[in-house]
């Protein structure tokens, strides 16, 4: 199990590339996270969701993806509460201190599809989350040291050097938490150096002086991390990637499934900007994107709240394009209701109004993954759906399902657009063909192989620092629930 010293120390992207380092070496590797917190998800070969990590680091083993690789999905809807995701499903929306309380439960589902997925790999590779120095949270504990210790799987620590303080969060966890608990820690691996290794190799030596854990490795910062799949909005790009064309992506506050948008930045005649609600929408954007959200009738509160209604008009004013996506969809059109309570307190709200659709959120959670052509039947795709809600109303549809169904909606200018399809432009044709619509030149850029290549990098680059052999010798058989 691989935990760290805090949120975004690399843990996913360690994780990643040592599954490709082991599938690489014949064995049958399987990624595992018992409890996640991200927007971003992925439909699973299985029918429900889990996090994008596991999916990334799935893909880097080689493995079809599970519901059982992420037993517990929190998805935030508010600042204290998120929807929970069990095995794949939606069970409901708790608030912070009601999680809490449901945590005992929740563990034996984790323990279950650990399991599953152990009774089906060769080797497991467990992710931790956020801090494994988090105390305060250790009675109830499923993601860290509650689930290492359930299962007697061996940790190993991981610091982010690149954030500063790295000799005093290593020491410092061992420190604070339990004896045994630092008992179950074998070793730790220090992330993302700059510079010479030679002159942090009395840390090494500091660090392992201090906690009696053995060092691992010291893994330089690896540059290509960027092309890789971010889960966190920690990821999200600064402002701006380089080209010639303009793309705006809205960044509300419960932004979802926003790693779609990924291949644009390696597009070079793209110059692609997250939109934060204290920012306005560029004045010189081509194409501006209302992506997937988690509360689609909170994040239209917060567009409006932004003036990004009206700098939309101004976009539109100068004949500028719009691509609604999932949620961004919903919003496009004349009203949002519901009537249930999915997202919040029973309502209907008028929406942007730019095309003629209504949605009511109700019904069960559509996840699934889908291919279709553009509407004229010319562009193919391949993507998925994850949404609650029915759009109705639409007289021109964007896509056409291989099912026959037909999705999405376009205004009579053909300028603004809408779709409950994800993927979109992380397929090569479809991208091309949006870039194209827009004024852009599209490159020959394969983002899929190029994400499958980069990972075999990040193994190379794994492999060169850190000790997998002696990694995988403090693998151990972990203990399962009593019959």
């Amino acid at each position: 199990m691989v935990q760290g010293t805090g949120s975004d120390v690399g843990k996913s992207m360690i994780v990643a590339g040592l599954a490709r380092v082991f599938v690489r070496r014949g064995l049958r590797v399987g990624p595992f996270k018992p409890q996640n917190m991200s927007n971003n998800a992925a439909v699973t070969a299985d029918g429900g969701e889990i996090g994008r990590a596991q999916a990334l680091q799935a893909r880097a083993a080689r493995v079809p993806l599970s519901v059982h690789m992420n037993p517990v999905l929190l998805k935030p809807q508010s600042e204290i509460g998120s929807q929970v995701v069990v095995q794949g499903k939606v069970v409901g929306t708790y608030k912070a201190r009601e999680y809490q309380g449901l945590k005992p439960r929740l563990m034996q589902a984790v323990l279950e599809s650990f399991e599953v997925l152990a009774t089906r790999s060769d080797l497991v590779l467990v992710e931790g989350a956020g801090s494994a120095a988090e105390v305060n949270l250790r009675g109830n504990d499923i993601a860290n040291m509650g689930f290492a210790q359930a299962t007697g799987v061996p940790v190993v620590l991981l610091g982010d050097i690149d954030r500063g303080g790295v000799i005093a969060s290593l020491v410092g966890t061992k420190v604070v938490i339990d004896a045994e608990d630092a008992a179950r820690i074998v070793g730790f691996i220090v992330n993302r150096f700059r510079g010479d290794p030679a002159l942090f190799a009395d840390g090494m030596t500091t660090i392992a002086r201090h906690t009696g854990w053995k060092p691992l490795g010291l893994v330089p910062y690896f540059p290509l991390a960027g092309r890789l799949p971010a889960e966190d909005a920690l990821g999200l790009p600064g402002r701006g990637s380089g080209g010639r064309v303009k793309i705006a992506v809205l960044a509300y506050p419960r932004l979802s499934n926003f790693d779609e948008f990924d291949p644009l930045q390696q597009e070079p005649g793209v110059d692609l900007v997250f939109v934060r609600p204290h920012e306005a929408i560029p004045g010189d954007a081509a194409l501006v994107i209302l992506p997937g959200s988690k509360s689609t009738i909170a994040d239209l509160a917060a567009l409006r709240h932004a003036g990004w209604d009206i700098d939309l008009q101004g976009h539109l004013r100068r004949g500028g394009h719009v691509l609604g996506i999932c949620g961004g969809y919903q919003m496009l059109g004349r009203s949002i209701a519901d009537p249930a309570g999915v997202e919040g307190p029973a309502t209907t709200v008028p929406g942007l109004g730019w095309l003629d659709v209504e949605t009511v959120l109700e019904g069960d959670k559509v996840l699934v993954e889908t291919e279709g052509a553009s509407v004229d039947g010319a562009v193919p795709f391949k993507g998925y759906e994850m949404h609650v809600g029915r759009t109705t109303g639409a007289t021109g549809s964007l896509l056409v399902l291989s099912s026959g169904q037909r999705d999405g909606a376009v205004d009579a200018t053909g300028r603004i657009a809408g779709s409950y399809i994800h993927g979109l432009l992380t397929d090569d044709r479809m991208r091309r063909y949006w870039l194209e619509r827009i004024g852009a030149e599209p490159s020959d850029l394969r983002y899929e192989p190029e994400v499958d290549a980069t990972l075999d990098k990040l193994a190379d680059h794994l492999e060169a620092y850190v000790d997998c052999d002696g990694l995988l010798a403090l693998a151990r058989a972990p203990r399962f629930r009593q019959r």
